[in-house]
């Protein structure tokens, strides 16, 4: 395998130029996210180190994984792979400290013996919880995803939680409170998925002007970026990286992937199609030319548009590091996918040729309004 990515990666340098990776060629970081486990995995190291310099580990910073009970922390992966990533000069984001969904939450943080906890009692657990992990981490991660996926996909601002049932949305600026306090140099981001879309984006933004005006340390937004080919919202991104832009908030695409197999039906129609989708798996052998290249155009035109708001971009991460790793190769259904850069050898595809030639390309003006 690092032969032949040696050799790829030596064509695609005297096709595009000097810059061979996205580490080298992208105006912001460069980053990825990693099965907890990357320190046990030598393959994938010349890939990770070459083309990126931040991670992301896909679950041991979680708060189930790190205080499952409250008798009981565990940090021992988290260390393992906050070691593995700063031995190798790679810069860590943190995922996440509070997770605002009732099934992403251990069930102590939301009770006090037999009754729920109210709001004094869960808000100060929080805060010693945030106050320990960014703690023992100070200096040694570089950014952390705070608060993950609070607003609301219906009705309502934000999504109703534990969370929301006690303290409202005070939870939200007291996490970024107590996370900035514990190290006051880490970078700090609000993260969530279709945030980008009409509606929620404007949830996102009534949310970030209120935690702006109350002074919350927030310095940046997650857009998650989970697409599916031929839906990615081009039109959409626009608008809110122009909001963004024009309240003086950075923004970073935090989960990068575009799925070639749509998964959009899994939800419709009060999930009646799930049984019928999930027999879906047509690439098993290997996905199709012209489907691959439906996907490097796709991604070009995203990075396209990202390069108009380089000033806003601070960072993108995909979510993984080849296809085979790829997190949509069981979510929300087992199949055979194809949504990176990288296909299942660590070689780059007709996408990565793509993304790299509009990060090498002149910076396009952005579409007077």
């Amino acid at each position: 395998m690092l032969r032949s990515w040696s050799l790829c990666t030596l064509f695609l340098s005297a096709a595009l130029g000097s810059a061979q990776t996205l580490r080298q060629a992208s105006p912001w970081a460069s980053g990825v996210g990693l099965a907890d486990r990357i320190g046990e995995r030598p393959e994938d190291w010349p890939l990770l180190t070459a083309q990126f310099g931040h991670v992301t580990p896909e679950n041991c910073m979680k708060p189930a994984a790190i205080r499952p009970t409250e008798a009981r922390w565990n940090f021992d992966l988290a260390d393992k792979f906050v070691a593995f990533a700063n031995g190798k000069d790679l810069k860590v984001v943190g995922h996440c400290l509070v997770w605002a969904k009732d099934d992403r939450t251990p069930p102590w943080f939301y009770q006090d013996g037999a009754a729920p906890a109210s709001k004094e009692v869960l808000l100060a657990r929080m805060e010693a919880y945030v106050a320990k992990v960014v703690g023992r981490y100070k200096s040694k991660i570089h950014a952390w995803d705070v608060v993950n996926e609070a607003l609301a996909d219906g009705q309502g601002e934000l999504r109703e939680s534990g969370w929301t049932r006690a303290a409202g949305d005070e939870f939200i600026a007291r996490a970024f409170a107590a996370a900035h306090a514990a190290d006051p140099a880490a970078l700090l981001i609000y993260n969530d998925y279709n945030n980008e879309l009409d509606g929620k984006r404007e949830k996102m933004l009534r949310l970030l002007a209120k935690l702006k005006a109350g002074g919350a340390p927030v310095h940046a937004i997650g857009l998650q970026g989970h697409y599916e080919i031929d839906r990615v919202p081009y039109e959409a991104l626009e608008k809110t990286l122009a909001a963004l832009r024009a309240l003086g908030l950075k923004a970073v695409v935090s989960e990068l992937d575009i799925d070639v197999i749509p998964r959009g039906r899994w939800w419709a129609d009060g999930n009646k199609h799930r049984a019928e989708m999930a027999k879906i798996n047509p690439y098993v052998e290997g996905c199709p030319p012209e489907v691959l290249a439906r996907q490097a155009e796709q991604y070009g035109r995203l990075f396209r548009l990202f390069r108009q708001y380089d000033d806003v971009i601070i960072r993108v991460s995909f979510w993984n590091l080849h296809d085979g790793q790829s997190w949509l190769n069981k979510f929300p259904w087992a199949r055979v996918n194809h949504p990176l850069l990288f296909d299942r050898q660590g070689h780059p595809k007709p996408a990565f040729t793509a993304v790299l030639k509009e990060l090498t390309a002149p910076r396009p003006p952005v579409p007077a309004k």
